[in-house]
């Protein structure tokens, strides 16, 4: 236990949610303000991406015995379902059997987390505008409105939790020495959905993440509890072949059916949801510093937004707590060093999954569908299954194991080299499993 402080946390989102339990587990007086209502007593926005849960996420809910009622939720899928227009559907596993990543319902955790901290004796105050902070005092200031009277609350601590566009994070911004980029990609993104059948059954093998790759554009259907499917079309905003191009039902109409046949009659309120639901955009967001003294930090989206390719973005969330409870663990009342380490640790390993989740976009929207793309993995896979301790495929470093995502990057980066290579060597399509392709790989790790 630390000495008990009071802390608020702007923003009632997953990673909100879960650092004000960890902190009530330390025996602080925790507020948690959020500008939204409460998400269990709304219906969900239609701009979801249904989560991907993996191993650093459920270490997190872990730690404080919370990931038994979230596996409840949760559909594993230990692989992908690859449509493509020119050959039947197929699958690539993900890692080996018994690895999965698990999808889950936005909308349906974060009310779990939120009764869950509730339970806990976390305080919730919702449709509260936080509209400034005083960084050296750790005073936020709410109102209706921006240009009318804020009501000051003083507090020990703040944390910004309040996503990409966090407030906390603008008034840090305005600092000197602060530096902060945004690139979004020219890719957004729409919510669609597939319906179960009659018998609540699933229309697609339920324990697969879906996906259509069609190069600048793909489609991809994550599992639902009900039967149905969470699904997401990303492609350009704008151009030929855009969002903005498909600006009538018969336009929608005819796309779907030239490049998704497959599956357009498994969504019977297409053209109702592409008009209803929005265009959402997909911004990658780095930021230093994110602490200010021992009285204010960014975690979560607020302090490293990065674009989903790799279902990542909850888990590093999850992770810059459990790292935060570590160090709290270790440091005990000295948040001047919790503060600073945190950073410190985090910093570098957010970058790097900003980086994997980009290069995973290109993967995902046209190498999953690519014969050379697959013939690589399957040398991988080979060699991986046969000396499992001399290499782990980056995927796995990524999402089977708690390794830092900085390492993983880079050891990313060597294994892409060697098997550049490997890939290069004449007939490689004949021999891919022979002892000549495991002869060089070795030789390559041993230097």
């Amino acid at each position: 236990m630390q000495t008990p402080k009071k802390i608020a946390i702007t923003g009632s989102g997953l990673v909100g949610s879960l650092l004000a339990i960890y902190l009530r587990r330390k025996g602080h007086q925790v507020d948690v303000y959020d500008r939204r209502p409460d998400i269990r007593t709304t219906e969900f926005s239609g701009r979801s991406i249904n989560l991907a849960m993996s191993n650093r996420g459920w270490k997190a809910l872990e730690t404080i015995g919370m990931a038994e009622p979230v596996r409840q939720i949760a559909i594993p899928m230990d692989k992908r379902a690859i449509h493509t227009p020119d050959k039947p559907m197929y699958f690539q596993y993900y890692g080996n059997e018994g690895e999965a990543i698990y999808s889950i319902s936005r909308g349906i955790l974060n009310k779990k987390m939120i009764d869950l901290a509730e339970n806990a004796g976390v305080n919730f105050i919702f449709n509260s505008k936080v509209w400034d902070v005083s960084l050296p005092e750790a005073i936020i200031y709410t109102g209706d409105a921006e240009d009318e009277d804020w009501t000051p609350h003083k507090y020990d601590m703040v944390f910004g939790a309040d996503g990409a566009f966090s407030r906390i994070r603008h008034k840090m911004q305005r600092r000197s020495m602060f530096n902060y980029s945004q690139h979004f990609l020219k890719t957004g993104y729409k919510e669609l959905s597939i319906p179960a059948n009659k018998d609540g059954s699933h229309k697609l093998n339920k324990n697969s993440l879906h996906i259509w790759p069609r190069g600048e554009f793909m489609f991809i259907a994550l599992p639902n509890l009900d039967g149905s499917f969470t699904c997401t079309l990303f492609m350009p905003i704008e151009g030929e072949v855009s969002f903005e191009s498909l600006d009538t039902e018969t336009k929608v109409e005819n796309f779907f059916s030239t490049h998704f046949e497959d599956v357009k009659e498994d969504i019977p309120n297409l053209i109702r949801d592409f008009f209803k639901n929005p265009t959402s955009s997909l911004v990658t967001i780095k930021c230093e510093p994110w602490t200010y003294w021992d009285k204010v930090a960014l975690i979560g989206d607020a302090a490293h937004a990065i674009v989903p390719f790799y279902g990542q973005g909850m888990n590093a969330g999850f992770e810059d707590i459990t790292v935060l409870n570590d160090l709290m663990e270790k440091h005990g009342d000295d948040w001047k060093t919790i503060f600073a380490e945190y950073e410190t640790s985090r910093k570098p390993n957010t970058d790097a999954i900003a980086e994997l989740s980009y290069r995973n976009f290109m993967e995902m929207s046209s190498k999953t569908a690519d014969d050379s793309f697959l013939l690589r993995k399957k040398i991988e896979k080979h060699f991986h299954n046969k000396y499992p301790e001399k290499w782990i495929p980056l995927y796995s470093r990524v999402t089977f194991s708690n390794d830092p995502y900085k390492e993983a990057l880079e050891m990313g980066d060597f294994q892409r080299k060697i098997m550049d290579e490997v890939m290069e060597m004449e007939n490689i399509e004949d021999k891919w499993d022979s002892e000549e392709v495991e002869d060089k790989i070795l030789e390559k790790l041993s230097k």
